[in-house]
């Protein structure tokens, strides 16, 4: 029921996934009159693998966390957290309100042993690839130990993405060890001495996007504004390059031969297509999709949640935590 488009995209994003994924089940929490008027169109075979879950209360996007957690016992994103906790899903995919999203699943599925806070991660482009960038806000304020924990996470959730040996990297804003605050120099003390992690040092932005780490580890308030920062550009790198060619003969010219080159290019760099940030850390599997999201994106939230499935993401960070952490 969340996000700025509201359920009408999440449904169609939805029926999407349903008719590219043959396996898939999957299970809509919300005012089920509205919502089934969504799907009412969707063909017989998709909708034998969809279900609709009643839920009276809804969660606003300004919400503060505490309202949410005490005040809406029968809110969408609670009850879709409860079918995890259950085992009646194997994954929540939410576009609501991030800081209701993140209490409520610390308070409905819990943490990890030797985990303190869960971190949003999510892949960002870069030139070698992909990299891991984590968190994304769910923390504003960490101490050195959450910064520790957050690069065992993230290690560990680049290996289930197909990474041998991850490098790790702490963001700074230098490379030299004299360079960044308190909490990050104290977080490279505690990296320099875990075993069993391939910690490289600190990277500053530039290096992330040439591609000099694997996994990338801030804290929430940084690294919020880098992607938000990253999306914006690639927007806009994008429509400067279309008005370029919108210039004249030539430039239009120019611009019809360059263009299946600039498709591939836009599509490689959408934000659509990178959205869907885990949260690393619970008992559970529990993706945040962009409020923003519109249908393409929020399918991308759910290829998200497969691949953690297909991985067993939080059984393989629990397997792994024990030998990484102090």
């Amino acid at each position: 029921m969340g996000g700025d488009f509201g359920p009408r995209s999440i449904v169609q994003a939805s029926i999407a996934c349903l008719s590219a994924t043959p396996s898939l089940h999957l299970t809509l929490v919300g005012q089920p009159s509205l919502l089934e008027d969504l799907v009412s169109g969707l063909a017989a075979a998709d909708r034998a693998r969809l279900q609709i879950v009643a839920a009276s209360e809804v969660i606003g996007m300004d919400e503060r966390p505490s309202q949410a957690l005490r005040g809406k016992p029968d809110s969408s994103m609670r009850i879709a957290l409860e079918l995890v906790r259950d085992g009646k899903a194997q994954a929540c995919v939410s576009a609501g309100n991030t800081g209701a999203l993140m209490a409520l699943s610390r308070f409905v599925l819990k943490t990890l042993p030797g985990i303190d806070r869960p971190a949003m991660v999510a892949a960002i482009p870069t030139q070698a690839g992909y990299c891991q960038l984590l968190d994304l806000g769910a923390n504003v304020d960490c101490s050195a130990e959450n910064l520790y924990q957050f690069a065992v996470m993230g290690s560990v959730a680049a290996q289930a993405l197909g990474i041998h040996r991850p490098r790790v990297a702490l963001l700074n804003i230098g490379t030299e060890d004299i360079k960044g605050n308190q909490q990050v120099k104290l977080a490279a003390t505690l990296l320099q001495g875990a075993r069993g992690l391939n910690y490289v040092g600190f990277v500053e932005g530039d290096g992330l996007y040439r591609g000099e780490a694997d996994v990338v580890v801030c804290d929430g308030f940084v690294g919020n504004i880098l992607l938000k920062s990253s999306e914006g550009l690639a927007t806009m790198i994008g429509v400067r390059i279309e008005r370029l060619f919108k210039g004249g003969a030539l430039s239009r010219l120019a611009g019809a031969m360059a263009m299946p080159l600039l498709k591939r290019l836009k599509a490689d760099l959408a934000p659509a297509r990178h959205n869907g940030a885990s949260f690393l850390g619970l008992q559970g599997i529990v993706i945040k999709s962009h409020g923003s999201a519109g249908v393409e994106g929020f399918q991308s939230a759910i290829q998200r949640a497969l691949i953690e499935i297909q991985e067993n993401l939080p059984q393989r960070l629990h397997g792994r935590l024990e030998d990484l952490l102090p």
